[in-house]
């Protein structure tokens, strides 16, 4: 996977594309205490970081504190899966997560693909700010949820 680093800095924040800086625990806590991330396991979490262009929020004036994450699942051509957009409770409101989606439409790794999907149930606002729309043409989506 290309892997283009991406830093932007805030303040004392720092938005960046470095695994490295991901820190596993503080994603997964933040992942545990949203409805759709709760049975995710650290091994799943730490296998999906590998195989994604991730995004996270750190802290430099505390600790390096994750604050924010997001990851994208793409083949760098055609489409990207934009997933695990997450904020930490005590640090929403700040703007941090419409500063990762702007990040993530502007990475140059994703200039000219067909689609960047999302699937939201809860912050439609704050994707449409940034052009995504459930405006489509009759859906051709389908998928396949094996059993557990």
């Amino acid at each position: 996977m290309n892997d283009r680093l991406v830093e932007k800095r805030r303040g004392d924040l720092i938005l960046s594309t470095d695994r490295a800086r991901v820190d596993v625990d503080a994603t997964l806590a933040m992942l545990h205490a949203s409805h759709w991330g709760g049975n995710m396991r650290r091994e799943q979490l730490e296998r999906a970081i590998e195989n994604s262009v991730c995004f996270s929020v750190i802290d430099l004036a505390h600790d390096n504190r994750q604050l924010a994450f997001a990851r994208v699942v793409t083949d760098l051509t055609t489409y990207a899966y934009l997933t695990d957009v997450i904020v930490a409770e005590d640090a929403r409101g700040r703007g941090l997560g419409s500063w990762m989606v702007e990040t993530i439409v502007e990475h140059p790794d994703f200039q000219g693909l067909r689609r960047i999907a999302l699937l939201t149930r809860d912050a439609q606002g704050l994707y449409e700010r940034f052009g995504f729309s459930t405006d489509m043409p009759k859906s051709v989506y389908m998928e396949l949820r094996p059993h557990p």
